[in-house]
């Protein structure tokens, strides 16, 4: 269940909690949304998806090779419905806008929901406001927070500043191209921070994880740039073993992934905070992976 990532440094702008008619628009949103994905509506879905998203989203999969605008669908299951939820409060900053429940938040993978909290994000255009993203926060290691929102106390809710609409609408990302082949960037970084560029288009960040991400745009034929960058966090001790890996995904089902790129540092071993590298895909390889 995904939770809040603080991000630190940013500097968050005056917020206005706005009248019913904000949390009206929203919902009107967020409802629109959902039913484009249930219908498998891709003209909808394009129209009311903040053009950012709609990239990023675009981006994911052609680098995973998947049909787009097809794999918008091909979900486990619907977005959970804002029916039985509790509503807390709607937040305008500029063009960005943040709505947050309270309640059993149903996403339809069987059990019995329990009461957790659901951050909805918004971007305004010309046409109105477009939905963004969601972020779920599960409350079970959290009961006190759980008791307050359930008796109408915002205080964790109004403490968190990504809670909060930024006032900054993101850039939309450039289209990245097909996938040659599929590629992800792995990263074990205890006690580190790790952000990843690769080709100058797919951009990653791992704090403190043992974790995978796709690449977007894939592996391209010929050379391949790996740039990187290390810092400690707090907490560690900034002597820890790190790996950071690319690996090349084949078609062809029961075949095992190529390790193209490699950099690892054993447990006190020195290491530099910047650094580069690269790998290469050549046109036998990449038919072979291809299933060719």
């Amino acid at each position: 269940m995904k939770a809040f990532i603080l991000v630190f440094g940013l500097m968050i702008p005056s917020v206005c909690t706005v009248n019913a008619d904000l949390r009206q628009n929203l919902e009107s949103s967020y409802n629109i949304w959902r039913t484009s994905l249930i219908k498998k509506d891709a003209r909808t879905w394009q129209q009311i998806t903040a053009p950012h998203r709609q990239m990023e989203v675009r981006n994911r999969i052609v680098s995973e090779k998947q049909p787009f605008p097809a794999a918008v669908f091909d979900l486990p299951a619907p977005p959970p419905p804002l029916t039985g939820l509790k509503f807390l409060v709607a937040k305008q900053n500029g063009a960005t806008a943040k709505s947050a429940y309270f309640g059993k938040v149903d996403f339809g993978v069987g059990g019995t929901p329990t009461d957790n909290l659901l951050v909805l994000t918004y971007v305004k255009g010309a046409r109105g406001w477009f939905y963004d993203r969601a972020d779920f926060v599960n409350l079970t290691a959290l009961q006190e927070v759980r008791k307050e929102l359930s008796s109408g106390d915002l205080s964790y809710l109004n403490g968190v500043p990504e809670a909060q609409p930024s006032g900054i609408v993101p850039p939309t990302p450039i289209a990245a191209n097909p996938a040659t082949t599929i590629a992800k960037v792995y990263v074990f970084c205890p006690g580190r921070e790790v952000q990843v560029q690769i080709n100058k288009i797919s951009r990653h960040r791992f704090a403190n994880a043992k974790d995978a991400d796709i690449v977007i745009g894939g592996a391209r034929l010929g050379s391949n740039e790996v740039q990187y960058a290390i810092k400690p966090l707090e907490g560690g001790t900034g002597q820890e073993a790190m790996t950071i890996r690319v690996y090349l995904f084949s078609q062809v089902e029961g075949s095992k992934p190529i390790k193209a790129f490699e950099y690892q540092i054993e447990e006190k071993e020195p290491f530099k905070p910047f650094g580069s590298g690269s790998f290469a895909l050549d046109e036998a390889t990449a038919a072979k992976l291809s299933g060719r």
